[in-house]
């Protein structure tokens, strides 16, 4: 209010100054530089006098202010590229910042280790939160001091989607009905309102100004992987064709309904692109081990269970494989957009209770409807990696599934893989290929553990139990 009253003010002084000798777009001109300078904005100043060439108007183009001849006949293309020079030299006030750009593509290096040519490895995390949480104590402060530090991270990253997003144009020809056509202009109508609500209030109402988050130019090796990912493509066609194509996982129509719901919403939301899916899928993923783990927990606490209390370390296990396979595609960029955080993570909040009332109904239930869903990820990994198999083994791994996949404790791995015996699967990570073919090989363990499970007079064991009570069973005899 205090602004606005501000604005009036300066408007109503600049009419009554004793300027009366000057027209009204001079009095505007001066008024304009008031406001300006009352708002501490970067504006060119208009000293409201005609210039000797002819006639002079200003037009605005955000915070840069291009003056144009009107005795010259600009065409609005000719007004466009001035405006636009004005915004690189900085003639209005607010020059952009210009990085560095390559002159020639600049292509991965390989390396040569052990006769096996490979992509060069280079450290690279491009995760929106690897930003924020990568160090720090191992105990984590106060919820309500996380909370607002992460509501202030996610707070910029809303701004900055709602500002700086490329919108395409709409074309209803390629629209399929009504519906898309009301949703796609209702879509852009409300982004365009917060893109225009959100510069009145940092205008008017001392709301911070933000910038664009700068990406390139700081090191070309990093900008040549980033435009290789961008290039990454999944077929849904391909994903189904392949699913249509194995034996199918036993399930009651109850249990596949939900199923194919779910896999629709994810090609119609992550279509083309197949890092965000995967970011998404193994946020959502590591939910059923937590739940299975919590009621597991709760059973032993009330006295109602405790035969096979072996599993509960098979399942966190598996959650920690799938939070690494997490970690992998929020290294990859998977996160980087706000939209698929917030949906992310809320649907995995949702997906957690849902699943401890399927368990508190049968748990057989809950681990049937846990193997679709691993199945659908072995077949959508594996079409991943045949679909980009050239591209993906020019392009060196994350440092995230290097340190995961060839450390020196993997103890943790060899325990979900309830086929196996322990160190029987040992990826050798020479490429970003052989990640995806690791991870495909892990999420098919997820399902035969799945499926292991669901046999209730079978005992669920982990390969280093298993081992060590056969020993115990031959030292018996």
């Amino acid at each position: 209010m205090g602004s606005v009253t501000a604005m009036t003010s300066v408007v109503a002084t600049s009419f009554v100054s004793p300027c009366g000798n000057l027209g009204l777009r001079d009095r505007w001109g001066i008024s304009s530089c008031l406001l300006a300078k009352r708002l501490r904005l970067r504006c060119l100043r208009y000293d409201g006098a005609k210039q000797e060439t002819g006639t002079g108007r200003v037009r605005r183009r955000g915070l840069c202010v291009a003056r144009i001849s009107e005795t010259e006949g600009q065409t609005l293309e000719q007004e466009e590229a001035q405006a636009r020079e004005d915004e690189r030299t900085g003639a209005g006030g607010y020059k952009l910042k210009e990085n560095a750009q390559p002159t020639k593509p600049v292509q991965l290096e390989m390396e040569t280790v052990d006769d096996v040519e490979r992509p060069k490895r280079i450290a690279f995390n491009y995760g929106f939160q690897a930003k924020f949480l990568r160090t720090g104590p191992s105990v984590p402060g106060n919820v309500v001091k996380l909370a607002f530090e992460n509501f202030g991270r996610e707070w910029r990253s809303l701004r900055r989607t709602i500002l700086f997003t490329k919108l395409q144009r709409i074309d209803p020809s390629k629209l399929s009905g009504p519906l898309e056509v009301v949703t796609a202009y209702t879509g852009r109508g409300l982004f365009l309102f917060l893109r225009g609500l959100d510069k009145f209030l940092t205008l008017y109402d001392g709301l911070m100004e933000l910038k664009p988050l700068e990406t390139k130019g700081e090191n070309l090796e990093q900008d040549e992987l980033r435009a290789a990912l961008k290039k990454l493509k999944l077929s849904n066609k391909a994903v189904w064709d392949r699913e249509n194509a194995r034996p199918p996982v036993e399930a009651p129509w109850w249990i596949l309904g939900p199923y194919y719901l779910l896999c629709l919403m994810l090609d119609v939301i992550f279509d083309n692109r197949p890092i965000q899916r995967f970011w998404f899928l193994e946020t959502v993923a590591r939910m059923p081990y937590f739940s299975y783990i919590s009621m597991l927990h709760l059973y032993e606490t009330l006295g109602w269970w405790r035969i096979g209390a072996e599993v509960r370390k098979v399942h966190f296990a598996e959650e920690w494989n799938e939070m690494h396979h997490l970690k992998i595609m929020e290294s990859l960029g998977g996160d980087l957009e706000w939209g698929d955080r917030f949906f992310a993570q809320h649907a995995a909040f949702f997906y957690y209770w849902v699943l401890n009332v399927m368990f508190l109904i049968s748990p057989k239930v809950a681990y049937n409807f846990s193997e679709l869903i691993e199945m659908h990820a072995v077949d959508t990994y594996g079409e991943f990696a045949d679909a980009n198999e050239e591209l993906l083994k020019t392009l060196p791994p994350s440092p995230v599934a290097v340190a995961y996949y060839e450390g020196e404790d993997l103890y943790m791995y060899d325990e979900f893989q309830t086929s196996q015996a322990p160190e029987a699967r040992r990826p050798k990570i020479n490429s970003l290929y052989d990640v995806f073919v690791a991870i495909s090989g892990d999420e098919m363990e997820h399902v035969k553990t799945m499926a292991a499970c669901q046999a209730l007079n079978m005992p669920v064991m982990s390969p280093h139990d298993r081992a060590q009570r056969k020993k115990e069973e031959e030292v018996g005899k």
